[in-house]
């Protein structure tokens, strides 16, 4: 939603304005919604020399988001505003590195004040900050009435943050090399999903870290052993959903185990390839099936979030949280990102909207949301 605020000047002061450059105005403010991401799988590969990691993912937006505002007045500098404590103000704030480097390129001058209005959980795996610095981008341009080329917009999004590129395409969105390169693909249907955010804060550089230390662990078992780890495969049902099952052994006594990185990348990538093809060819069936279907297809390919591996055992309300979200009915559930949120898919709205007073009932903070087609995404943000 773009809002558009102005104050009107008369005579000699109205003529002055109305010769000034659009980020000269006072009191002109756009706002805009800053969506959420989930991640439909995602597989770590090895370090980079970059410092980064190669990433496999398909993102999807759903229709969870942030306000941001963004108003520029005579003056210099930038300040950003949020009642959130834990959203920082100062340079590290993705909102404010993003709008240094657009009045630069634009070659613009002015005073910014770019206001966040927090409903995304902060360090939630939802990409709450990457999507809160695009709105801004975007905002700005409304504002001093300029536009940045697409290529240039993409290139200041992926040098502040691996996520922000794919808020500037929306919909589903193949990510690879350290997530920043994006690729539009053909959008999934519109999927009910529930989304539950427990009350724990993941750092992904830990979770980065962790998943360095165990594929060093277990590449040193494997040389030591002489033989070839089997790949992990997909994630097991919570016990509560199979009948007989044992109890599954404690997280902190776990071995993981897995293959080589490059083994792994192009394993994902094939369960991916196998999942979009059977999704997208032949007669759509009804907007129904074709939804139970896709869910259906997806936990087939046994597609997971890696993450899973090296943050469950260290916050194990996330593994409970995943269970949860399986006993409720969700035909697929997974974290997003490196967390601390968790959404499950669901066949049908009245479905998410039954697992959300589930939820609720049990002590979990969960809302039920919509995945956003291409079409849908820029539609609500830009109208």
């Amino acid at each position: 939603m773009w809002q558009r605020q102005t104050t009107p000047k008369s005579g000699e002061d109205g003529a002055r304005a109305a010769g000034q450059m659009a980020y000269n105005l006072a009191s002109m403010t756009v706002t805009v919604r800053s969506f959420a991401k989930i991640n439909l799988g995602l597989r770590v590969g090895g370090a980079r020399e970059d410092g980064f990691h190669e990433l496999l993912t398909i993102y999807q937006t759903i229709g969870l988001h942030d306000v941001i505002g963004v108003s520029v007045n005579r003056g210099r500098g930038i300040q950003v505003r949020c009642a959130d404590p834990r959203v920082p103000k100062d340079e590290s704030n993705t909102c404010y590195r993003i709008v240094e480097k657009a009045m630069s390129s634009l070659k613009a001058k002015g005073r910014v004040v770019v206001d966040i209005e927090k409903r995304l959980p902060v360090q939630g795996g939802m990409g709450g900050a990457s999507s809160n610095a695009v709105a801004a981008l975007l905002a700005l341009e409304r504002v001093i009435r300029k536009s940045l080329p697409a290529e240039e917009r993409l290139q200041i999004a992926a040098e502040v943050g691996s996520d922000l590129p794919l808020f500037l395409v929306g919909g589903t969105v193949l990510g690879v090399g350290r997530g920043e390169q994006v690729y539009p693909l053909q959008d999934l249907p519109r999927t009910a999903c529930v989304v539950l955010t427990p009350e724990v804060g993941v750092s992904t550089p830990k979770a980065f870290a962790d998943w360095d230390r165990i594929r060093k662990a277990s590449a040193a078992d494997k040389l030591a052993r002489g033989a070839r780890l089997r790949p992990a495969g997909p994630p097991r049902a919570c016990p509560e959903l199979v009948e007989g099952a044992a109890p599954p052994p404690r997280a902190s006594s776990a071995k993981l185990t897995m293959a080589g990185a490059s083994d792994r990348m192009t394993e994902l990538g094939r369960a991916l390839s196998a999942w979009l093809s059977k999704s997208y060819s032949g007669a759509p069936p009804s907007e129904r099936g074709r939804a139970e279907n896709l869910l259906l297809e997806l936990v087939r390919a046994g597609i997971k979030n890696d993450f899973e591996e090296v943050v469950f055992p260290d916050y194990p309300e996330l593994s409970e949280a995943k269970c949860a979200l399986e006993r409720a009915g969700a035909k697929y559930a997974s974290l997003s990102g490196s967390g601390s949120t968790l959404y499950g898919l669901f066949a049908s709205r009245g479905a998410a909207r039954a697992a959300v007073k589930k939820l609720r009932g049990h002590g979990w903070a969960a809302r039920a949301t919509v995945t956003l087609t291409r079409r849908e995404y820029w539609k609500r943000v830009l109208v």
